[in-house]
């Protein structure tokens, strides 16, 4: 008989699971459940009658590695080849990306120049952060917080300033908390194998396999940095839904879940608000402490451990300012947590993809993101933190960072609420595959991020 799974979940890893499997030999029969009203998860944009792009959640995504090569062969099968819009790496949000220290814009360092001679914020040239890490001994702990793995092997300065602000752009996240070997894992097998980060990286890359496509090949000639879609990101998730309704693909909306339960006949009944759904096996692609709360209580065990992931919320506000010029060109700025904690950075949509900016003539689009794991500290409850509260801390950094004076002509504001998992010091321990009797859990590598099977 056909096998029948449950991908639990509606967001980017659900709706990857569901692809995957679609294409598979001997497909199984899919059903995917999501417990909202919209399929796509943190995959949001608001398109403008004027033709403007307003991204809610990623703005775009990295070509490089496994995943970014498996991710653009996805996209080529999709057909979406034509609405790539790729950022060379000749592109000024390529080269050019700056941090706000001393309340100052301060361009990163980029080449031999940049390495060899003292470029503020930092203190000395960063070739010295380099010979240090050449000589550095080997760590011994089985893991480390991503700020004491920076600070050992770099130094404190490179820490408290570069890496507190690429943790918070990346994972929202505070760097003395969040753990080096489940955010940054290469960088801790680098040192691992090699003794060295940096030979690591030089001499023990690109061993895992990847699926090579046109675009990836094109991706590499052209050295991107990163790649959207003409009609933003979400343009991906409504093409997923697409292929997988051709491929008859069970898709639920408002299908919210009450509970699992594993059966005499060894598989899943799922209970939901208004029926229930049997399964072989289930891929969770929802949030760690949403599949506590579903988990039977056999499962208590693997239940706290999920409990334990915590989540940052993120206050997202899109600006469009007409008529009005940036004083620098780039990708963004950060901003480290000692100069600002409440306001992680601020992103440049108009210079990375001028596509979006929509017919109405020359603007500045701006995305700002606030709060992260300090959400709570600057602006309280993200449940109830009036959105004027984030508008008004928005325009006054865009007023002060980029001496844009004027009225915004349009403006978005969301909160994200805990949409940002935070992988603290020993979180790889969580991941180890465990046994509970009568089901199992596990996190094969061929799973999209965010996804877990249960069978």
């Amino acid at each position: 008989m056909q096998r029948t799974v449950a991908v639990v979940g509606g967001g980017i890893s659900g709706l990857t699971a569901c692809y995957h499997l679609a294409r598979s030999p001997n497909a199984p029969k899919i059903i995917l459940l999501e417990g909202s009203g919209r399929l796509g998860g943190w995959l949001h944009s608001t398109r403008t009658e004027d033709g403007a792009v307003f991204e809610h959640g990623p703005r775009g995504i990295r070509p490089t590695g496994t995943v970014g090569k498996n991710t653009l062969l996805m996209v080529s099968e999709l057909g979406l080849d034509a609405d790539v819009l790729p950022v060379p790496g000749d592109h000024p949000a390529s080269k050019n990306r700056y941090l706000y220290v001393s309340g100052a814009l301060h361009r990163l360092p980029s080449g031999i120049g940049g390495v060899l001679r003292t470029v503020p914020p930092f203190t000395r040239p960063l070739l010295w952060s380099g010979l240090r890490e050449l000589v550095a001994p080997r760590g011994t702990q089985p893991d480390e917080t991503i700020h004491s793995f920076v600070s050992r092997r770099f130094g404190k300065e490179l820490a408290d300033i570069a890496i507190d602000s690429l943790c918070r752009g990346v994972f929202a996240g505070d760097c003395r908390a969040l753990s080096v070997r489940s955010c940054f894992p290469a960088l801790f097998e680098a040192e691992r194998r090699w003794r060295s980060v940096i030979l690591g990286m030089a001499l023990g890359g690109g061993k895992d396999p990847a699926l090579d496509s046109a675009l990836s090949r094109r991706a590499r000639d052209e050295r991107w940095s990163q790649w959207s879609l003409r009609a933003g990101m979400e343009t991906l998730s409504e093409a997923l839904q697409d292929f997988l309704r051709r491929r008859g693909v069970e898709m639920h909306c408002h299908a919210r879940l009450q509970c699992l339960e594993r059966t005499a006949a060894e598989c899943w009944q799922i209970t939901l608000e208004d029926g229930s759904v049997r399964a072989d096996h289930v891929i969770s692609a929802i949030p760690a402490r949403a599949l506590a709360v579903l988990l039977p209580g056999w499962a208590e065990p693997l239940a706290q451990e999920l409990r334990s992931i915590e989540a940052v919320s993120v206050g997202v506000v899109n600006l469009q300012y007409n008529g009005a010029t940036l004083p620098i060109t780039g990708f963004g700025h950060l901003v480290p947590s000692f100069e600002d904690s409440s306001l992680l950075g601020i992103v440049y949509d108009s210079v990375a993809f001028p596509e979006q900016n929509g017919t109405c003539g020359p603007s500045v689009r701006l995305t700002v993101m606030l709060g992260g794991a300090w959400f709570e500290q600057g602006f309280g409850d993200p449940d109830t933190v009036p959105l004027a509260v984030l508008l008004s801390r928005a325009k006054e950094a865009v007023r002060a960072h980029l001496g844009i004076v004027a009225e915004p002509s349009r403006t978005i504001v969301k909160v994200l609420k805990a949409c940002i998992p935070q992988y603290t010091l020993g979180h790889w321990q969580r991941t180890v595959p465990r046994r509970q009797s009568p089901g199992s859990w596990t996190r094969p590598a061929d799973l999209p991020p965010g996804a877990r099977l249960l069978n």
